[in-house]
């Protein structure tokens, strides 16, 4: 066992507190829902990065890649200063939703390079330019720019030309559970010295200033100088004492005091209750007022004001730290300081020479040392109370009436002050239910317990609503995501402990919560009963001809493919979990018995509704079909993801565990006997000889249904992509689908990049590009399905090569495609990097090498990282294709 497993182990029991602390600080807090007190719900205008330096947040904070301890009262960020800009740089600058044009858009260089699940040590690296930062250039050049055009980005507008820039690298290791040691290297990349200001800066939340009586303190905290260091006290986290210097400065620090308070005069035009504020050290360095800081040395925000000038090619260290006066353990000051950093970086490379299957190439383990550690530097600290939120603060003034019916009215119960795991830190600093779930599959190699508690969290009663429904994401709880769920809890419970050693309580704790789930989505997403689902939007964005989520034309209904295929997945994971639990707690064989007539109940309805249900036999493909005024269903013949879902609905049982529960094998034979008609719904495959082995395979498509639909899916012409499934069929690049209704035309075109349409803000595309979390459920598909059929089950592979495969062989090609896209390919370029010349940097250029970025999604043709550029959530599920890859990938769906 590893030390850092040895950490782990002393955390989940309690002796030691390791993930007190953590890089939990969010990258942006501006233009949150949390932060929106407006009328109509406009987050980008109510509180925008003009404001972020000058207004105290109420729900959190933000900074440059910093940390705090779980529930952010302390935290600690650099701010940095060229000497050029007209901002102090205390957090990453980005286009707004309204700005950008596509969507809202982080315009900085930054990376996640290394951390250890309980963060004893993290390492991240920000590229900060050293001419004026073009804040206001950057944003009208954007806003000129259509939905067809590229986004502009610093490098293009020569920021980092000639390596005009400083490589800001901040690492922090723990001596112990509450002592840490900060160390800031800079170096300058340029070819001319170059000057900076470094503020190691130490702050508090604001919670005093709100009236709330669930947060306001007895006494307001406090930072204050002592000698050299600083002394911070607060009501509950404790006192700590904060030290800093630097073997490369000239001089000594110059200590700077402020408020964590709203600048009341810039923000309103009034007088508020100090004049030492929240942007006090950027009125000092940038304005030169010298009198916008507290003379006196105390605050509730403080700094070492640090000046280098560095030489090219040079660099400069700023050393700190920040204990708990408890934990000083006899070390004075910054005593020990490398030697700590050097236990802790070949502890943090003896955790991952574990972790990380071996045998694996340089560039694998490029991919999945920096998955891990932007999957772990995505944890942050969320703190949204609706009843609050909704009702406003006493010492505020009264939010609008409009509000009290408005965005998440409905959700009073909600109540969050934890530490989840985020899509992306900046673009969606927010939880998304369906994004949460793919996290979980990497993390429960790194982190099982933090994966457990995770999913279990989403099922609480402060974040499921009463009726059962999961809350979406922040901009709409009441949205719908896919029900993936319960395939998390499924899968981190195969994946967290070896066998024979599985948490049967973790996967009990979440079954009965999702019991609650399904009965929601059954009540209300199958309004007629008939087992075919309407879910929504389903999380897909602009696949649709129409936006999905909203009143379809002449109040018509969607009978919807991937709804329905969700559900039938739904069902056979409870089955699954069900016949878990009843191997050693009998009682579930009755419900096991519920879900498995369910299921066979939707395969009937998507496959035969009607006639022929949502599957199309001329095409071969399943469709949605819309329903106008109770006239025929009119089938959506758009060929996208919504269609390949059904076949992810699959599973494979072993005749021994059906006979080894009587009572579910009584039942199950009562209702097929019942329903003779449903019989062809359930597929037995025996090996010769051998009953034992028998197998019963459960899967919406038939064999010759699954064949028509695979010829599509692996057709370079429709859905195989030299870097994955598409979500879009490339088909619809010549030949558009068209909808029209009431002299309204509707079009889905094949778009394999950004989107071009503003349905959903145009901040994500679905109708083209490579996603990572649909093409993982079709890997593992393929393997389900392999490991029935086995090798007897061939398929044209490409479709038209005229090479037969069989879909294990298939699924391992589909996982190297993946995988090839943060891979140098034969032009030595990484394909994620996308155009010519960003990938040149990314190859050629010295300090660039050896970056990677988690986007996303991905250019079907190119390659190029998409959409959020941080979004390692989902598609840090690439590190588990990498480790799989070298499995026999079928021994690990079972």
């Amino acid at each position: 066992m590893t030390r850092e497993h040895e950490r782990l182990d002393e955390d989940l029991t309690r002796g030691k507190n390791w993930k007190r602390w953590g890089p939990y600080l969010s990258e942006r807090q501006w233009g949150t829902v949390r932060e929106d007190y407006s009328e109509h719900g406009n987050s980008w205008g109510e509180f925008p990065h003009d404001h972020a330096r000058r207004r105290a947040y109420r729900w959190g904070e933000d900074g440059l890649q910093g940390w705090c301890d779980r529930q952010c009262r302390l935290c600690f960020a650099p701010a940095l200063w060229n000497g050029k800009d007209t901002i102090l740089k205390e957090r990453l600058f980005g286009l707004g939703g309204n700005e950008g044009n596509h969507g809202e858009d982080v315009k900085e260089c930054y990376y996640y390079l290394d951390s250890t699940p309980t963060h004893s040590y993290t390492k991240a690296l920000y590229k900060y330019p050293q001419g004026r930062f073009p804040y206001t250039e950057i944003r009208e050049k954007n806003a000129e720019l259509g939905r067809e055009g590229p986004e502009l980005e610093l490098a293009d507008m020569g920021m980092f030309d000639g390596g005009r820039y400083f490589d800001v690298l901040q690492e922090v290791a723990k001596r112990s559970p509450e002592d840490m040691l900060w160390r800031i290297t800079v170096t300058n990349r340029g070819a001319e010295a170059a000057e900076i200001h470094v503020l190691p800066t130490l702050w508090f939340r604001n919670v005093w200033k709100w009236g709330s009586e669930r947060e306001t303190p007895l006494r307001k905290p406090s930072i204050a100088l002592h000698g050299d260091h600083l002394f911070a006290s607060h009501e509950t986290l404790g006192d700590f004492l904060f030290y800093a210097d630097s073997p490369d400065a000239e001089e000594e620090p110059e200590w700077l005091f402020t408020e964590n308070e709203t600048d009341y005069p810039a923000i309103y035009g009034i007088g508020g209750p100090t004049e030492y504020v929240k942007d006090g050290f950027h009125k000092l360095l940038i304005q030169g007022e010298k009198d916008a800081v507290s003379p006196l040395p105390m605050g509730t925000k403080a700094a070492p004001h640090l000046k280098f000038m560095v030489p090219a090619g040079g660099s400069v260290t700023i050393r700190c730290r920040l204990h708990a006066t408890t934990s000083a353990d006899g070390v004075t000051g910054l005593a020990g300081f490398e030697e700590t950093f050097e236990e802790r970086i070949a502890e943090c490379d003896e955790f991952y020479g574990e972790v990380i299957t071996s045998g694996l190439s340089p560039e694998e383990n490029l991919i999945c040392r920096q998955g891990y550690a932007g999957l772990l530097w995505s944890k942050q600290f969320y703190h949204y109370v609706i009843d609050d939120w909704l009702k406003g603060d006493s010492d505020g003034p009264a939010p609008p009436e409009a509000r009290l019916n408005g965005r998440n009215s409905d959700w009073g119960h909600f109540f969050a002050r934890d530490v989840l795991s985020m899509p992306d830190k900046w673009e969606y600093p927010w939880f998304a239910a369906w994004d949460s779930a793919f996290h979980m599959i990497p993390f429960a190699a790194v982190d099982p317990d933090f994966a457990k508690d995770q999913l279990l969290l989403l099922l609480r009663e402060w974040y499921m609503h009463p009726n059962g429904q999961l809350p979406a994401y922040e901009w709409n709880f009441s949205d719908v995501n896919p029900p993936v769920h319960a395939w998390a809890v499924w899968r981190v419970y195969k994946i967290a402990d070896p066998k024979g050693q599985r948490d049967l309580l973790f996967l009990e704790r979440a079954f009965q919560k999702l019991l609650l789930n399904f009965t929601w989505w059954v009540n209300r997403k199958d309004v007629e009963g008939r087992h075919v689902f309407g879910g929504g939007f389903l999380g897909l964005d602009n696949i649709g001809v129409f936006d999905r989520s909203h009143a379809l034309p002449d109040g018509g209904k969607l009978h919807q493919a991937d709804g329905t295929a969700w559900m039938a997945s739904y069902c056979l994971l409870m089955l699954a979990m069900a016949l878990e639990l009843a191997s050693e707690k009998p009682a579930y064989e009755d419900i096991a018995s519920k879900f498995f007539e369910h299921f066979v109940s939707i395969t009937d309805a998507i496959n035969s509704l009607g006639g022929t249900g949502l599957w199309d036999s001329q095409d071969g493909f399943y469709y949605d079909q819309l329903i106008v005024n109770h006239d025929e269903p009119v089938p959506l013949r758009i060929r996208s993801l919504v269609g390949l879902l059904p076949m992810c609905a699959v599973t494979v049982l072993k005749q021994t565990t059906i006979e080894s529960l009587s009572g579910f094998r009584k039942r199950m034979d009562w209702f097929l006997s019942s329903r003779p008609d449903l019989l062809k719904y359930i597929n037995v495959r025996r090996n010769t000889g051998d009953k034992k082995s028998a197998l019963c395979l459960l899967a919406i498509p038939s064999e010759a249904q699954l064949r028509k639909t695979l010829h599509r899916m692996l057709d370079p012409n429709e859905f195989l992509s030299d870097y994955g499934i598409r979500s879009l069929s490339k088909a619809h690049d010549k030949e558009p689908f068209v909808f029209e209704h009431g002299g309204v035309r509707n079009e889905v075109q094949y778009t394999p990049g950004e989107s071009n349409t503003d349905m959903f803000g145009g901040n994500s595309n679905w109708r083209g590009p490579i996603w990572f979390p649909t093409n993982f459920l079709i890997v593992e598909a393929l393997e389900r399905y392999h490991h029935f059929y086995g090798d007897s089950f061939k398929i044209e592979y490409p479709t038209g090569s005229g090479v037969e495969k069989t879909l294990k062989e298939v699924a391992i090609d589909i996982c190297d495609r993946l995988i090839s896209l943060f891979c140098p390919c034969e032009t030595g370029y990484r394909p994620c990097f996308g155009n010519a010349e960003t990938a040149k940097r990314y190859s050629d250029v010295e300090h660039w090498q050896n970056l990677l970025l988690f986007h996303e999604y991905f250019h079907s043709e190119t390659g190029e990282g998409l959409g959020a550029s941080h979004q390692t959530g989902w598609t840090s599920l690439v590190v588990r294709l990498v480790r799989d890859r070298r499995e026999k990938l079928c021994q690990r769906i079972m």
